[in-house]
């Protein structure tokens, strides 16, 4: 049994450094007496706790996007490939930038991880800022929610988002291996390609990834904006993206573990849709370090560290190309933990996280202060079996700091306190029922504490509070599952009340029912561009549902998958939360003989009329998407796949209504895409 935790760390501190270096120690001293022949470990399946006879089923089993799978869903962003996942959407502003939103919740509310370590960037800031992380090299992406969570973050009461690659190897390999990937997408006008390799020599392996993306202007139906009859038809200015990944790894690989390092550099270059006609210049260096020890102490069965250093920076630049803002994001973050071995039938983890994030902005449009943030975590999950039922249980603690720079702002400390409890009543031959009950603080972040400022990519003026108290989710679920037979399906209901949910809301300082707005000059006008927006608190609550079906038509040959989801939020005596996903519903039709594999599949996204104060509705579409493989086998140990994919087959006008671009920045019309993909 494995649990991936994290232990953030100050790369500052010397004690921190020393023991990871005495974690790290074994590893190297073992592997030198270790011997003679070499042995090829297994690759890790998931990266949470793994899947052992304990846990057959878990209290709350994980999505996890792989495969074919994932590279039909593949977009240029994060969030875009994720959004058609049940509960799952984006922030969706312009193809360059989309972050997940999960059941509702965004930002930090939802941790976004690289082989769960966080990804160092500065996305929960702003929708218009990227994550700093590609999906054309993952392996697979993850999706934690309930009481996993605990081992990742406090207060993550949307969940977590886990992009997996190779970069690290944990293995050893008998010959060289490699996949490749290129498509071109006609929507998008976008070529792109990536190549991962991975080999060993004696008992050192290496890994090697690298892909370019280059797009043009997003086609369209109609107009970008449906309010302006001036709005150029069928394309959306100034949405292309040109980015760029490479990074190389290497490990040390012994008969109870391994020891690697890894460095890689992230370039994205992209537009952001609108009348101002900004632009976005990122780029991140990213180091890692990954260690598993197998037995390192009596009673324990692995230790595993994680480590990482973010070296991030973008500017903004305006419709001129003159540089308007500038953000920096050095931060430092690892994570151990030890898995022990069995107390009393009760299998669980132990661990600590450390994190150090030194944050800066400058420019015009720099609205959040330059600050230190820290934070220390400690955490505890633990499983049992017992009968027909599973057990799980679990605690965080966490410290949270956040020091501005300015001299007038104030630093603040947060004490955070986590608490979890599921159980799995495995109840007929068949068929699961989960329950499961979190509580999770979360502190607030530096833009709700020290915002003040124009904020040109969302046209709001934002204010913080530097006085905002911790938020405190209260988080239930209830799912049923039938999990064997041709038919199988799950459905999950959940509650979430959140006390002092930290929200922005219109200002209106002359009580005539109006919000503030303000010019350019910062000055009061009615006219002027940019909504005042203030940091507030109140009572939240979310609630919704989930449920899929699948259904074996022709067992191995054709299967039919029923899906749904729904969400709603309120804020207490504030009315709807602004930018609620809609409720959805579709069919997937999949298709798979010989060589041969196809997949039509239909979603309906329904009207969102349930809307918050100052925001408009956002009408329905329907989605329609097919595609088309063939597997050839050229050699046993080459094989491709060329496959052909027609998107939004409709041409249906697709207007998310999660998204701040929604009205003059629609996604991609009807498009074709075609490309190969290889392992040899």
């Amino acid at each position: 049994m494995g649990f991936s935790n994290k232990l953030r760390t100050n790369a500052r501190i010397k004690p921190i450094a020393t023991v990871l270096i005495g974690c790290l120690l074994p590893v190297h001293l073992h592997a030198q007496s270790a011997g003679k022949s070499m042995k090829i470990l297994p690759s890790v399946v998931i990266t949470r706790p793994s899947a052992t006879a304990m846990e057959v089923t878990g209290v709350k089993p994980d999505i996890v996007v792989q495969g074919d799978r994932l590279r039909q869903k593949r977009e240029t962003t994060l969030g875009d490939t994720l959004m058609h996942e049940l509960g799952v959407t984006s922030t969706n502003f312009g193809p360059g930038a989309g972050r997940p939103i999960i059941r509702g919740q965004d930002g930090d509310r939802v941790r976004v991880m690289e082989n769960n370590i966080g990804t160092g960037d500065v996305s929960v800031i702003s929708p218009d800022h990227a994550v700093a992380t590609e999906t054309l090299n993952a392996s697979r992406i993850e999706i934690l929610r309930g009481p996993s969570t605990l081992l990742y973050g406090s207060g993550i009461s949307g969940g977590v988002v886990n992009v997996v690659n190779d970069r690290i190897p944990d293995r050893l390999y008998t010959t060289p291996q490699a996949n490749f990937e290129g498509r071109f997408n006609s929507a998008l006008e976008e070529r792109n390609g990536a190549l991962n390799a991975s080999g060993s020599m004696g008992r050192m392996s290496w890994n090697i990834e690298g892909m370019k993306r280059k797009t043009g202007d997003i086609h369209i139906p109609g107009r970008a904006n449906l309010n302006d009859p001036d709005s150029e038809p069928g394309v959306v200015r100034n949405s292309a993206v040109d980015s760029s990944n490479l990074s190389a790894g290497s490990s040390y690989v012994g008969e109870r573990g391994f020891v690697g390092v890894s460095v890689s550099r992230l370039d994205n270059f992209y537009g952001i849709p609108g009348p101002e006609g900004a632009k976005i210049d990122m780029g991140q260096t990213r180091y890692g370090l990954a260690s598993d020890l197998d037995n390192p102490l009596k009673g324990f069965q692995q230790l595993r560290v994680r480590f990482n250093y973010n070296d991030y920076q973008h500017k903004e630049l305006e419709s001129s190309g003159e540089v308007g803002s500038r953000f920096k994001n050095n931060e430092a973050e690892g994570r151990a933990e030890l898995t022990h071995a069995s107390v009393a039938q009760w299998h669980g983890v132990m661990g600590v996280q450390l994190n150090n994030r030194n944050f800066s902005a400058k420019g015009e449009e720099a609205f959040v202060p330059s600050s230190l943030s820290q934070s220390a975590g400690v955490f505890l999950v633990e499983k049992r079996n017992w009968r027909q039922w599973l057990f799980e249980v679990g605690g965080r603690f966490e410290h949270a700091m956040h020091n501005p720079r300015a001299s007038l702002l104030p630093t603040r400390n947060f004490n955070l306190h986590n608490v979890s409890a599921g159980a799995a009543w495995r109840f007929i031959d068949g068929y699961q029922l989960d329950l499961t009950a979190t509580r999770g603080q979360r502190a607030p972040n530096t833009v709700a504490l020290f915002a003040d400022g124009i904020h040109v990519a969302t046209n709001t003026f934002e204010q913080g509070s530097a006085n905002l108290n911790k938020e405190t989710s209260n988080n239930f679920d209830v799912a049923l599952q039938k999990t064997a037979g041709r038919i199988t399906a799950r459905v999950n209901l959940f509650y979430n009340h959140i006390d002092n949910y930290i929200f922005q809301q219109s200002r209106d300082s002359n009580g005539d029912g109006f919000a503030d707005r303000i010019n350019e000059e910062g000055e009061l006008d009615a006219g002027g561009a940019f909504l005042v927006q203030d940091f507030s608190q109140t009572r939240a609550r979310f609630h919704g549902l989930e449920a899929e079906a699948n259904i074996a038509l022709l067992p191995d040959m054709l299967n039919l998958r029923l899906f749904t989801d729904t969400v709603y939020g309120k804020l207490k005596d504030n009315g709807n939360i602004p930018r609620i996903t809609p409720q959805r519903f579709g069919f997937d039709l999949n298709f798979q003989k010989n060589r041969w594999h196809a997949n039509f599949n239909m979603t309906r996204v329904v009207r969102q009329d349930r809307i918050a104060m100052l925001e408009t509705e956002t009408p329905g579409y329907t989605l329609m998407n097919v595609e088309a493989g063939y597997h050839m086998k050229l050699s046993p140990s080459v094989n491709y796949t060329l496959f052909l994919q027609g998107r939004n087959l409709l041409d249906s006008d697709i207007r998310v209504h999660t998204s701040f671009l929604k009205d003059f920045a629609p996604m991609a019309g009807q498009a074709i895409v075609a490309g190969v993909r290889g392992v040899f």
